[in-house]
């Protein structure tokens, strides 16, 4: 399943029980950086449309940010032999090992220094700061059981619904996406114009766009949320 095949809803109105999260748009997953997504930079005017829109209406922004220890267990770094992308199946790790990556206090971990309304942003939830377990969701480390908190806040703003862009769609748009329907009991829109997939291993997108398909997540480009 490619980007192209997914099925889009049409126009979509955002109500009062909307919110938008921003997934790990971070200096080390643009170009240039530690983690690159391809074109991962080309949506950020894209992400400061929709932020404007939602900011206007006072609807909660989430950005959320990979905090890594120099020693995380997700780095290829950290286990002799191994190389980045390598499968590493291991409870709260993997199932691929990645390059030293978001290093807390560095400049990769910072946000985008283009994105907008980071300033007036209502949490800023940073996730996979203990060494031992990754966390791809932005709601659950990667264990599914460590709860990140980001459903106690959006429960506490009577949210129904979270629209969801960033990095990377076949990882933590997605992981999210999918703990966002299983776990937190929430409606979810994922902009898929402004999501940009790692592809690797090569039946990342696809496994992720089937499964977020089959978990009853929906699809939207950006100009069908009406405004």
């Amino acid at each position: 399943m490619a980007i192209k095949d997914v099925e889009l809803v049409g126009f979509i109105q955002v109500a009062e029980t909307d919110a938008l999260v921003i997934i790990d748009m971070q200096n080390d997953f643009l170009p240039g950086g530690q983690l690159p997504v391809n074109e991962g930079d080309e949506i950020i005017l894209g992400i400061n449309s929709i932020a404007s829109y939602f900011h206007q209406i006072n609807n909660p922004i989430v950005f959320t940010q990979d905090w890594h220890p120099p020693d995380h267990e997700s780095f290829a770094s950290v286990h002799q032999g191994k190389n980045p992308y390598d499968s590493y199946e291991v409870p709260g790790i993997g199932p691929i090992l990645w390059p030293d990556h978001c290093i807390q206090g560095t400049d990769g971990a910072k946000l985008a220094p283009g994105l907008a309304y980071v300033g007036v942003a209502n949490l800023i939830l940073q996730k996979g700061y203990n060494k031992h377990i990754d966390s791809y969701s932005a709601f659950l480390e990667n264990d599914k059981v460590t709860d990140t908190g980001l459903l106690t806040y959006l429960e506490s703003e009577n949210i129904k619904r979270v629209f969801l862009c960033g990095l990377a769609l076949d990882y933590c748009v997605n992981y999210t996406a999918i703990d966002a329907r299983k776990f937190a009991d929430l409606d979810v829109v994922v902009i898929i114009d402004l999501a940009k997939p790692v592809n690797s291993p090569e039946d990342s997108l696809s496994n992720a766009l089937k499964n977020m398909k089959e978990n009853g997540v929906l699809f939207a480009l950006s100009q069908q949320i009406l405004k």
